[in-house]
């Protein structure tokens, strides 16, 4: 110790990013959707997307493409495709790892003697007939949630200061100018006005040039 003050070092805190991860559903668990649904939400995940849809055995054999050749892959891609799926992408902090704890191990029977109160214990059929899906790492995230929404654009959605200056850059002057006029005008419905005042007036909306058409000189 060289007995320093330490009083001018200031500590920059952690960046922290909300992660997403893919879920999904399956056949043997679809009639309990609703109830999967209310404990992902009751455990901090938000559900941004969703989308309910019957998978061809060949869209299953892709989607399992790195179980290809192994001796369950047949009656694995069987079983995916044997009724709807819910694929959802969930995001919290660690989304990944957290939905991987909650689900449980792979084999239900095995789950149910080691974590009986894991979501495979409670909603599984099986060994192979688990109930739910969960991507695990980064990599398999991105793929698997392109393969089920194909317009999702994966990266960390910043929070806390990278989250307040992206706010603070491109929503505030219009939001601020928009509730400014709202107080004027005091609307009966105010979040009706607020959301037609800001299509009207967001700084991003195309503009439409006018072209002038001449009429041809006889």
């Amino acid at each position: 110790m060289t007995g320093e003050s330490t009083e001018d070092i200031t500590m920059e805190p952690p960046h922290i990013y909300v992660e997403r991860t893919l879920a999904i559903i399956k056949p043997d668990a679809i009639n309990r959707a609703e109830e999967v649904e209310d404990i992902i939400l009751k455990s901090g995940f938000a559900i941004l997307q969703k989308r309910r849809v019957t998978l061809t055995p060949e869209q299953a054999s892709d989607f399992y493409v790195e179980h290809y050749g192994k001796l369950f892959f047949p009656s694995l891609v069987a079983y995916m495709s044997s009724g709807p799926v819910i694929a959802l992408v969930l995001a919290r902090d660690h989304a990944i790892s957290y939905w991987r704890e909650l689900i449980g191990p792979t084999n239900t029977l095995k789950a149910r003697q080691t974590h009986p109160d894991c979501l495979r214990a409670l909603y599984g059929t099986d060994d192979q007939r688990n109930a739910l899906h969960g991507s695990d790492s980064f990599t398999s995230s991105e793929r698997e949630i392109r393969f089920f929404f194909p317009d999702s654009i994966i990266e960390p959605v910043p929070v806390g200061q990278a989250a307040k200056d992206y706010l603070s850059k491109a929503v505030n002057p219009t939001l601020l100018k928009g509730l400014t006029e709202l107080c004027k005008q005091k609307p009966n419905d105010p979040v009706i006005w607020l959301a037609d005042w800001l299509l009207e007036n967001n700084p991003n909306k195309p503009k439409i040039r006018e072209y002038i058409v001449q009429e041809p000189k006889n």
